[in-house]
């Protein structure tokens, strides 16, 4: 009981001027009060508890958001250094001279790196404003507001980061343009080289994938010469033009060409041919598929910086660029020829001398 109450109650029970019933009275009515403030007590005790929970967990909250903050703020940083990246590929290009229309490859730079920058400024400045409107929440302590803003920021943090590693393979891609050609010829078995680089390629679909599958079939000249050229060059036209070979027979695969042929009771079945051969001219590679193949109308753009038929965020429109700069850089030719919905056959032609 508390100590002052007891006292009261000691002095009433004691004092002989008041009656039995008047006594009784006043002791209930006593240890009524102290009940009532023994329960007063333990609600403030329990609220003190409360608050000091509280506190802690907003402590907590403001230490996450922190580091969201500082995650934003390194993102925007990296895509400054990206940005700068690009401005020297581009220094690089300009002065090597590798792209017959300059204005060509600006346009194309600023179109393709637009887009992910728009979304991550966008992005940020979403987070920037759920920043706020968690501060506000936490003043407030409206905890399960301040988890679902929390939730809010983590999905813009990754959207963040997926479109600013798109900016950075754009970049990349533009900085393998401007390394071509820097390496060092060397006498090369071709055949080795293709084979090496086709298989590569092969393992590495399986491995993002392990339902693919593509009959691969090698026809390759054992009689013709060593040729002096850049392995490393030339292994990345190789991967280029067999990855682009597998992605075609992967559509066809999921086109209605495929459904066609099941209806006619004949399945697709996914091939692809690597051959080599001496010509006149030199050595012939080839690479050929029986994918979806390449319509007329763009026939004469695949070549170009940036132009591609796949899905935004699949490719950037390089890998055949890169290839005809490189085959270019060795005094070689590279063509095509292709029927839609049949296939395709890249050809890459590379001089004895």
């Amino acid at each position: 009981m508390n100590q002052q109450l007891q006292t009261i109650l000691d002095i009433v029970q004691l004092n002989e001027s008041f009656a039995d019933e008047e006594k009784a009275v006043l002791i209930t009515a006593i240890k009524k009060v102290d009940s009532d403030l023994s329960i007063t007590e333990f609600k403030l005790e329990r609220t003190e508890k409360v608050k000091r929970t509280t506190a802690i967990l907003l402590e907590e909250t403001i230490e996450e958001l922190e580091q969201k903050r500082k995650a934003i703020e390194e993102t925007n940083s990296a895509l400054e250094n990206s940005l700068k990246e690009l401005k020297a590929a581009q220094a690089q290009l300009i002065q090597s001279e590798k792209m017959a229309s300059l204005g060509e490859l600006t346009a194309g730079i600023a179109h393709e790196i637009q887009n992910p920058l728009n979304f991550v400024n966008n992005f940020s400045e979403v987070s920037d404003e759920l920043i706020d409107e968690m501060n506000e929440e936490l003043e407030k302590g409206d905890l399960e507001e301040v988890r679902f803003i929390a939730a809010d920021l983590k999905e813009n943090l990754s959207k963040i980061n997926h479109h600013g590693k798109r900016a950075d393979a754009i970049v990349k891609g533009m900085l393998e343009h401007s390394k071509s050609g820097t390496g060092t010829k060397e006498s090369t078995n071709l055949n080795k080289l293709v084979k090496e680089f086709t298989q590569l390629a092969y393992s590495s679909q399986q491995a993002k994938n392990k339902d693919f599958k593509v009959d691969l079939t090698f026809i390759l000249d054992p009689n013709i010469p060593s040729l002096e050229v850049i392995p490393s060059d030339i292994g990345k036209v190789m991967l280029n033009l067999v990855n682009n070979a597998f992605y075609a027979c992967a559509e066809r695969s999921r086109s209605a060409v495929n459904e066609k042929s099941k209806q006619e009771g004949e399945e697709y079945k996914p091939e692809v041919f690597i051959s080599s051969k001496k010509s006149e001219n030199g050595i012939e590679i080839s690479v050929q598929d029986n994918g979806s193949g390449i319509p007329d109308s763009i026939k004469d753009k695949i070549f170009q910086p940036f132009f591609t038929t796949k899905p935004t965020g699949s490719g950037t429109g390089l890998g055949l660029s890169l290839s005809y700069d490189i085959v270019k850089a060795h005094g070689g030719k590279f063509r095509v020829e292709s029927i839609a919905g049949e296939g395709s056959t890249f050809f890459m032609q590379l001089p004895l001398q």
